[in-house]
């Protein structure tokens, strides 16, 4: 976590587990803040490292990576002269530069759902709702090979399928994040592989279950009409207080983030009422252990 400057305006330390796209974000809010104290626009920032206020802006929301002499350039504009303040700087952006793990995958993932990798790495809690599908964080390797060699080349199934489970390894850090799923009732009932992979994948989930990190209801049909009918999403939430909530929306060829306050509102809410409306922890362990009998 990055801290915020202390009264010397200096930077704190990093821990340096959170990714660099939790960094990016992170030291883009201090150097929006250290603008803002001086009450310089984001044009005449610009204008000091030779871009425009929109290059200042990606850069303060953390959607860009930061090259050294802009930072520098910026921190004399700001009036940031202390030799060690601005070395701490420096080697924020240094490291907020380093490719994450996913960067090996590159070829096979969209930006947008790169930007989601960062930030789902660096998640102090995940909420999910899943509709149709059990969600990525939670599959098998054999549950994963069924969905994703559909509509994909054979050669690049594997890479993707070592994605996914890379991918849940941040489930058993020492400093793992809390995951509380919604699960539809109808994602059970979708033969997805065949009857032992369904089999796997309820055994796997009730495994899961049993984290002390981890939480999944399933929402049963008898639950009725609900606000998320059909719609999936995560709501991501970070301990660095300069990291608002993201909502992530998914969509086949492009994910929308949101987080705007109205917003985030407004999908708490609905995650709010799902939880309500689902069966509790321990019977929906009942539920999918029942599934799971029922595939044997």
């Amino acid at each position: 976590m990055i801290a915020e400057p202390d009264d010397d305006g200096r930077v704190q330390s990093v821990v340096a587990e959170r990714g660099p796209t939790v960094l990016r974000i992170a030291l883009g809010g201090q150097l929006r803040r250290l603008r803002e104290s001086r009450n310089i626009t984001r044009e005449a920032a610009g204008d000091a490292i030779r871009g425009s206020h929109a290059k200042i802006s990606r850069l303060e929301l953390g959607r860009t990576g930061f090259k050294e002499r802009d930072i520098r350039d910026l921190l004399t504009f700001y009036g940031v002269h202390d030799v060690e303040e601005r070395d701490a700087f420096i080697d924020l952006a240094r490291k907020a530069n380093e490719p994450g793990w996913w960067h090996r995958y590159s070829d096979l993932l969209p930006p947008w759902f790169s930007t989601y990798l960062g930030l789902e790495q660096a998640a102090g809690k995940i909420r999910t709702y899943e509709a149709h599908l059990m969600p990525g964080l939670l599959q098998t390797p054999d549950y994963s090979r069924a969905v994703l060699s559909l509509g994909a080349d054979d050669a690049d199934t594997e890479r993707r399928v070592a994605v996914r489970q890379r991918r849940q390894e941040l489930l058993y850090r020492p400093e793992a994040p809390v995951v509380w799923v919604v699960l539809d009732e109808a994602a059970l009932h979708r033969p997805v592989g065949g009857r032992r992979v369904q089999r796997d994948q309820m055994r796997h989930l009730i495994t899961l279950g049993e984290l002390p990190n981890v939480t999944i209801q399933v929402l049963p049909y008898s639950a009725g009409e609900h606000a998320a009918a059909g719609s999936a999403f995560s709501i991501l939430r970070f301990a660095e207080p300069e990291l608002p909530d993201v909502v992530y929306l998914e969509h086949l060829t492009s994910a929308l983030y949101l987080d705007r306050r109205q917003d985030l509102a407004q999908y708490l809410s609905i995650m709010d009422r799902l939880s309500v409306q689902s069966l509790p922890p321990e019977k929906s362990m009942d539920m999918l252990d029942e599934y799971a009998t029922k595939l044997s």
